[in-house]
């Protein structure tokens, strides 16, 4: 299972969260919480605290392992020999690295089980722009090549795998990815590799990613995958409108094509809540593509977008196989959106040529409710698939301003569905029931990870 917690703005991202209890990844609910209490004496602060799933025995600072903090030096193997050096206490109340105020440059480095990243307050980790600090790795099974080339990918800024009881957290610290090195390669079509994203967790449990500023990623700034019981809460994501593949946060996709299906791991188990989002050029929140593997029970409330093309989004294809099904959204506030629903099932973009054209997607057991949406350009478009329609799609209790009411404000193809107290008036593949109003449905259990309660861990710093 896992828990994305999510109180920021994010630009021209994607936040897929999940929660997912076996094979899952992220779930959203909001903390608002104190992150630390500092007490200074003497001068040493004392006490720091900050919420956590674990709290450590051990604690260092980058500094004793020869880290330099001036923006210039490169820290690689700083970060690599504290890491390795503190991996040791992963037996004995694991270990708590920090990052002091400043500016460290770095390229790709590795965690480890039982520890804990902690950014400062006035912590800015900088990626550095020399390839030669990102190792190559082989493409991720389920997708069977790389998303920008393919043949390998270069690791992630803060990456691991098979790993469990990890925190990578602060007070609101700063990981800046210098994206427009490797923006400016992709759009010239020079990479050889697939570029690097910032954070990426595989084949691992009991992560924590939670209050920190993540800007200008090479590509997906939050990427765990293969991976379960996870909390992801508290971060600021931004990157400008035009860069490319900046999603957010990408763990609601499991998989490409024929890679997908043959792998067979689903993203399940899905919370999002409270989450604010500004991105003309993509959704909100996007399901699939990459969804070859499945993506199930799905929960998202409390969502709010601004200037943004979609709300929630179902991308899929012909040759994509798999399913997108049981999926809850409820209480959406928009302005300025394109579109308010959108389900597209024919965005294309295949691995290879050896995908099977009669894999279809089964789409089914979609259902939105409680959404007031303003100055928005179509209402929805829901486009399913010849001969594979999109079925059980509902939706309940929406009020619509349209900037131009002289357009098609429903376009539905290939679906089917049912609708109350939606205005403007559906399409007639959506049979609105007016005789008797209702609700579309939404779980009023809780998953357990639900309640997962944080500990509140501190550590002394100078």
């Amino acid at each position: 299972m896992a828990i994305i917690n999510m109180y920021a703005k994010c630009t021209n991202s994607y936040i897929n969260s999940c929660f997912a209890q076996v094979v899952g990844f992220v779930c959203t609910i909001l903390l608002l919480r104190s992150v630390a209490e500092c007490r200074e004496v003497n001068g040493v602060l004392e006490n720091l605290e900050y919420p956590a799933i674990s709290c450590r025995k051990h604690s260092a600072s980058l500094i004793d392992f020869g880290g330099v903090g001036d923006g210039k030096t490169s820290n690689t193997k700083a970060f690599q020999y504290a890491i390795g050096n503190l991996s040791h206490y992963g037996s004995d109340g694991g270990a708590l690295l920090v990052v002091p105020p400043g500016k460290w440059l770095t390229g790709s480095f590795n965690l480890t089980s039982h520890f804990t990243l902690f950014l400062h307050r006035d912590t800015i980790i900088v990626a550095s722009q020399d390839e030669s600090e990102w190792p190559e790795l082989s493409v991720l099974p389920s997708y069977g090549r790389g998303r920008d080339a393919p043949d390998g990918r270069f690791s992630s800024l803060i990456f691991g795998t098979n790993l469990t009881d990890v925190v990578v957290t602060g007070y609101n610290g700063t990981i800046d990815g210098q994206g427009s090195y490797w923006w400016d390669k992709f759009h010239k079509g020079e990479l050889k590799f697939t570029r690097p994203y910032m954070i990426e967790i595989m084949f691992s449990d009991h992560i924590q990613i939670s209050n920190l500023t993540l800007i200008n990623s090479p590509s997906w700034f939050v990427h765990p995958i293969y991976s379960s019981d996870i909390i992801i809460q508290g971060l600021t994501i931004a990157a400008p409108t035009d860069s490319p593949n900046t999603d957010g946060i990408d763990p609601v996709k499991s998989g490409w094509d024929e890679y997908g299906i043959k792998f067979g791991m689903p993203s399940q188990h899905i919370v999002i809540r409270r989450l604010t989002c500004v991105s003309p050029d993509s959704a909100m929140i996007a399901l699939g593509s990459e969804m070859s593997g499945g993506i199930q029970d799905v929960r998202a409330e409390n969502l709010t977008a601004i200037d943004t093309e979609s709300a929630v989004r179902i991308k899929t294809a012909v040759g994509r196989g798999g399913y997108v099904k049981d999926i809850f959204v409820k209480g959406m506030n928009l302005n300025n959106m394109k579109y308010v629903f959108w389900i597209t099932g024919s965005y294309g973009s295949h691995a290879d040529n050896d995908f099977d054209p009669k894999a279809l997607p089964d789409i089914s057991g979609i259902n939105y409710r409680d959404v007031i949406a303003d100055y928005c350009n179509y209402t929805a478009k829901l486009e399913g698939i010849p001969n594979d329609p999109f079925t059980g799609i509902c939706i309940s209790n929406v009020s619509t301003t349209n900037s131009d009411m002289k357009k098609l404000q429903w376009n539905c193809t290939d679906v089917e569905g049912v609708s109350s107290n939606v205005s403007p008036v559906p399409c007639e593949l959506l049979s609105q029931k007016e005789e008797k109003k209702f609700d579309c449905p939404f779980p009023d259990e809780k998953l357990p990870i639900e309640s997962v309660m944080l500990k509140t861990c501190s550590f002394k710093s100078v």
